[in-house]
């Protein structure tokens, strides 16, 4: 991932990535196309948060938050503009719902103006009023909720206890370490 010779990981999101987290989201809140988030917020739930880091500069960022045993929302997400493009925000999400899948969350969902994203990543549109954890626990008091423009999308996770096991004997696997 990334252009020019840039190393782009995703890991976790640490303190001294507040202020940087905070300016991504809120550029895109200024928008009008997410909400925006507080320094103080980002902070009260900073264990949620991933970033994307390009060489030691924070070029994206998301939030996992756990609505209810079996229900996830993906939030925050965010790259910098001059990051677009590159897959970074594809990466998030995908980090994100392996996080859910390793908490046996059964369905992940979002709420965005960017339905075709998700839908290339697996998701599909759902009605919002499914997500009542949701709802009820956060939307209700949002400022846009009786005029929500955002879209509910959903993806059923398949936890590895589900998956069939093939009858046949798996080969040796080779993991290229990076």
């Amino acid at each position: 991932m990334g252009q020019r010779g840039e190393d782009i990981r995703i890991r976790a999101a640490r303190k001294e990535d507040i202020p940087t987290i905070v300016e991504i989201v809120n550029a895109y809140a200024a928008q009008d196309l997410m909400l925006p988030r507080s320094p103080k917020e980002v902070e009260r739930t900073l264990s949620s948060w991933v970033v994307a880091d390009a060489d030691g500069r924070v070029v994206g960022c998301g939030a996992l938050s756990l609505l209810s045993p079996e229900l996830a929302e993906i939030r925050s997400l965010a790259v910098a503009p001059d990051m677009a493009g590159r897959g970074i925000g594809r990466a998030i999400v995908e980090h994100l719902v392996e996080r859910a899948r390793a908490l046996h969350i059964k369905q992940v969902a979002a709420l965005t103006l960017q339905q075709g994203f998700f839908e290339r990543l697996g998701f599909r549109r759902v009605d919002r009023w499914a997500l009542s954890p949701k709802i009820w626990s956060e939307c209700v008091y949002c400022p846009k909720f009786h005029r929500c423009d955002e879209i509910a999308v959903a993806m059923d996770l398949v936890l590895p206890e589900q998956e069939e096991t093939p009858d046949y004997v798996h080969a040796p696997v080779m993991l290229r370490m990076t």
